[in-house]
């Protein structure tokens, strides 16, 4: 019996192999054209993986692992118990909300307005302006901010002297960061995030659209009742993708436009981060840091596709 019960697995084996070795054979062409994803993925993704363990070290970069201390969760602690912390994670959350809240369903209304114009070139037009800001450079749009918003020659200010007012120095005041810099993210993305969705919009059946006017549905009640609920699975498979993105929160782009007296609401978990261990040499404490950053992503994607789950069906896994 327990002979048999071998050459059945054997026999198994040999069958999956065989079939992987035609599969390879038939679409090798397919293959082929996928070893640079892999090899990307492999190089940018999987290796700096093996780094995770400085999070457990003092790291001396001169010594290396073999003559650092090993320190066990004492970074950790050090960040948890830091005076930072709660700031940096507060101002995380806060940030990320505010992307959630206007720049993910922004480009989702794009999408069905691009789609539901009459005028085609109007259409096109919209699309392209929108689209072409994702492609500039992110050390260029914090650039136009800055200077958009100088004191002395800013536009911004510049109008505000012709109505009376005085300039005000945008970029020093906490205040005013967290809208400055959903704005400016909601002008790069929304366009380029809104392709998914006009995607998705193409391939709703035109039936559907052509029985809710037959039935006298107005132009709001079609895409209430036809064009949301046939773009939603999309819609809530982003909104999980988007959500483990949202704890970085885009730190390039704050680490060009924050200063110090905008910590205060500008200092993410990224940034300080890349602070302490690009500033301060503290490698270890760093990568804690980023580690922690990792944790809480995941945690909030596996909670995101739960609560998708239960609410509408619709998951990633």
């Amino acid at each position: 019996m327990k002979g048999k019960k071998e050459n059945d697995v054997i026999s198994q084996r040999n069958t999956l192999i065989n079939r992987m070795k035609k599969n390879v054979h038939r679409d090798w062409d397919l293959y082929l054209l996928l070893i640079p994803g892999v090899i990307w993925f492999l190089m940018f993704c999987y290796k700096p993986m093996v780094g995770l363990r400085m999070a457990f070290y003092d790291y001396n970069i001169f010594r290396g692992y073999e003559g650092s201390e090993f320190v066990g969760l004492a970074n950790f602690r050090e960040f948890v118990t830091g005076p930072d912390f709660l700031r940096t994670v507060k101002n995380t959350f806060n940030i990320a909300l505010w992307q959630i809240l206007i720049c993910f369903p922004v480009p989702i209304i794009l999408a069905i307005a691009i789609t539901e114009m009459k005028n085609k070139f109007v259409s096109k037009l919209t699309q392209t302006a929108t689209f072409l800001p994702y492609f500039i450079s992110t050390v260029v749009v914090c650039g136009l901010v800055v200077n958009f918003l100088s004191p002395s020659t800013g536009v911004i200010n510049i109008i505000l002297k012709k109505l009376g007012f005085e300039p005000v120095y945008f970029m020093v005041y906490p205040q005013y960061f967290v809208a400055i810099y959903t704005i400016m993210t909601l002008w790069q993305t929304a366009g380029f995030n809104s392709i998914v969705y006009i995607a998705a919009l193409a391939g709703i059946d035109p039936q559907l659209e052509e029985a809710a006017v037959v039935d006298g549905a107005g132009k709001w009640k079609r895409i209430v009742h036809v064009t949301i609920p046939g773009i939603l699975p999309t819609v809530v498979t982003m909104f999980v993708l988007n959500i483990g993105k949202m704890v970085k929160v885009g730190y390039e782009s704050i680490l060009l436009l924050y200063k110090p007296t905008t910590y205060e609401t500008a200092d993410v978990i990224a940034t300080y981060a890349y602070r302490v261990g690009m500033q301060n040499r503290n490698y270890g404490l760093s990568t804690a840091v980023g580690l922690f950053e990792a944790v809480v992503a995941l945690v909030m994607v596996v909670a995101a596709n739960r609560v998708s789950k239960k609410l509408t069906e619709n998951t990633i896994w």
